[in-house]
């Protein structure tokens, strides 16, 4: 979630990218969006869980997000599902691409959020895939500090 007074309001997040993959590098990237689909962001509604990032033409594309459509809207509604435009400065652009291409990295979104003047982005990250070990021993991990974290409360 968006820390408080941070100026982020989150629309959506993906928890599973962590336990999933090894986040390497963040980065932030706004969306090409049309009108229905940033009013239903508004409203707090959007699925980013099974999404994911790949290069077409030299342009990053979000694929697989859901946006529903907007309630209000009439004919001109959107497809919930459609492939939408990252919009990153070249550099970035260049460093997740070259990323992709390598064995094992992908790009798998974050969060989706609006900045503080409103504008929707979504911080992606290039990640590696974990394997089961590396899921198991994450979560043992993080028992072990939870406990250790409770012993800690409880003795003073």
């Amino acid at each position: 979630m968006a820390k408080k007074g941070d100026g982020r309001k989150a629309v959506a997040e993906n928890r599973k990218a962590r336990r999933d993959y090894h986040i390497e590098e963040t980065f932030e990237a706004g969306l090409m969006l049309v009108g229905t689909e940033v009013k239903s962001l508004r409203s707090g509604k959007a699925n980013i869980a099974e999404s994911y990032a790949s290069d077409e033409n030299g342009e990053l594309f979000l694929y697989n997000a859901h946006i529903p459509e907007y309630a209000q809207a009439s004919r001109s509604n959107h497809s919930p599902r459609r492939p939408r435009k990252l919009l990153l400065h070249r550099r970035e652009m260049h460093k997740l691409i070259v990323g992709i291409q390598r064995e094992g990295m992908t790009v798998v979104p974050l969060r989706l959020y609006f900045n503080d003047r409103g504008i929707a982005k979504l911080e992606i990250a290039l990640a590696k895939g974990k394997k089961l070990h590396d899921k198991r021993e994450t979560e043992k991990r993080r028992d072990w500090d939870r406990q250790k974290a409770r012993l800690m409360r409880e003795k003073g």
